[in-house]
């Protein structure tokens, strides 16, 4: 009996850690806005969800966003889709709901505002 409960055990950890690596988990590249600049931003898991840090500003001198959280709480839907989250606008500091989608190595990154869609950015994984 022993055996039998290590092994279910080890097969429910195996399972765990299966569903903790969710393929959106990486460093992201957003599109680059009007003037150029863009960010990385760094998605990962915090509890059930996802979030993602700012961890580098390319072609802006502003690095006091380093760091920030820009997307909290975003539920994963599963299939590439993710809700419930919000994502925080650097270049008008305000948080909006948001949605995301992951399409390969692409992630449309979306707010709502009211009951509006922004159109969104495309972002791309660096790693």
């Amino acid at each position: 009996m022993r055996k039998v409960t290590t092994i279910f055990a080890v097969l429910a950890l195996g399972v765990t850690g299966a569903l903790a690596a969710d393929p959106a988990i990486g460093m992201w590249k957003s599109e680059r806005v009007e003037t150029g600049e863009y960010i990385h931003v760094k998605i990962a898991k915090c509890g059930d969800n996802l979030c993602g840090e700012i961890k580098d500003v390319v072609g802006n001198d502003n690095r006091t966003i380093i760091g920030r959280d820009i997307i909290l709480g975003m539920q994963i839907k599963g299939n590439g889709k993710y809700a419930g989250g919000t994502i925080w606008a650097p270049d008008t500091d305000k948080t909006y709901s948001s949605k995301m989608t992951l399409k390969g190595d692409a992630l449309l990154v979306k707010g709502v505002i009211a009951v509006f869609f922004v159109p969104g950015q495309n972002w791309t994984r660096l790693q």
